[in-house]
């Protein structure tokens, strides 16, 4: 069996080969507020300066902080509303001016209205109170200049970034296309969701979790349903899917059973280059190739499921769309439970974080069996137990964050 180490290096450089050869996907441009979870195909250039003019940081006066001495009283000539194109500011004079307002050509500090007496229609400034140049200004593009990138491609377009893209008058975006994934799930064994309940059934969560996880990643899933445990029927099934998506990925039947036909099906018409990895849950996962297109076959059991996609198909996924590998955020953590038993695969336990003090201490769910999804719901987090590891209470452990 490979390590977790070394199938993902292995998984990671097909991806990587694949997208210097050729990228998967296509570059398409849309409407801003259709780009939230795309990735960005080039860099965004600002065009504009934000702000676009020296402008208020407060509601107050806009002054020469020359002219501020203490006890003057300095006439006010004038109101600035946002969005206004002020007149020059004379010397020894006062505009009222509010927040977001333009500060106008003559004025270089804007003190606040708290930090004034009015007096029929002149301020005086309070005495204890010291203006200086520049005060409660914001300057022009001291926030984004123009020629700044903003965001490079690759970027996961996120809703802030979309209000900071409006906020300098970007109205669409290039990205790239969706991967088109092709996702089927074997077994006699299972119903779908709204079925009635059968004597030896079960329902299909895999369809339903691996879909999520992939939409989750923009990626579009081209859905082949419930593939019955049969030879043909699954060759038939792999085929037509690697005709139309970029990747294919199956559930169930990559085990050594007599039913389980997915590796046969593969290998007929393609190759693995990853068939079983020392982790658990998740050992018997396939990685390789129906004809010319990357095939995952994860196990059947959801939690075994749901680990190896967030272990080796996410970042796969992630480096074909050019986005980058983001890993799963690393906490540090100390253990609430003791492992006295050294494993020979490396194990990913799912925990609950309670945070003690300035320590964040790891509480192992009750039943961490590979058919048990319940547990990663319930989970914050996953434990990392490297193999021959053990742990008594209170030593540090590795957790990465499911959220």
């Amino acid at each position: 069996m490979l390590t977790v180490t070394e199938a993902r290096t292995t998984i990671l450089s097909a991806a990587q080969s694949l997208v210097a050869e050729k990228p998967l996907h296509k570059t398409e441009t849309v409407f801003l507020l259709e780009s939230c979870g795309r990735i960005l195909a080039q860099d965004v250039i600002a065009t504009v300066n934000v702000p676009p003019c020296d402008n208020s940081a407060m509601d107050g006066y806009a002054v020469r902080a020359a002219d501020c001495a203490a006890g003057v009283s300095i006439p006010v000539a004038g109101i600035i509303y946002a969005g206004a194109i002020p007149e020059l500011l004379q010397t020894g004079t006062a505009k009222r001016i509010f927040t977001g307002a333009p500060v106008p050509q003559g004025a270089d500090a804007i003190v606040i209205q708290e930090d004034v007496v009015l007096k029929g229609e002149a301020i005086v400034i309070h005495p204890e109170v010291t203006i200086k140049t520049g005060e409660n200004i914001r300057r022009a593009g001291e926030d984004i200049s123009i020629g700044d990138i903003l965001f490079p491609a690759g970027h996961r377009v996120r809703a802030q970034d979309i209000g900071l893209l409006a906020s300098i008058g970007i109205d669409r975006v290039h990205v790239t296309a969706p991967l088109r994934v092709g996702l089927l799930c074997t077994g006699d064994e299972l119903l779908e969701p709204g079925d009635a309940p059968q004597a030896g059934k079960i329902y299909n969560s895999n369809r339903y979790l691996l879909s999520a996880l992939l939409r989750d990643l923009g990626c579009e899933v081209i859905d082949a349903g419930i593939v019955k445990d049969d030879l043909a029927v699954t060759e038939t099934a792999l085929q037509k899917l690697s005709v139309v998506a970029d990747v294919v990925i199956s559930t169930g039947g990559v085990s050594v059973g007599d039913a389980d036909y997915v590796k046969q099906a593969v290998l007929a018409q393609g190759k693995l280059d990853v068939w079983k990895i020392a982790v658990k849950p998740g050992k018997p996962l396939a990685f390789g190739y129906v004809g010319s297109k990357p095939f995952f076959g994860l196990p059947g059991n959801p939690v075994s499921a749901f680990v190896t996609f967030l272990l080796f198909v996410r970042p796969f996924l992630q480096t074909l769309q050019g986005a980058g590998v983001q890993n799963l955020q690393q906490v540090p953590a100390r253990s609430g439970f003791a492992w006295p038993r050294a494993g020979k695969r490396e194990e990913y336990l799912r925990v609950k974080l309670q945070q003690e003090g300035d320590v964040l201490i790891a509480h192992a769910l009750p039943n961490q069996g590979s058919g048990v999804l319940s547990s990663v719901c319930r989970a914050d987090a996953l434990l990392r137990v490297p193999v021959g590891a053990t742990f008594i209470v209170n030593d540090a452990v590795e957790c990465f964050l499911l959220e």
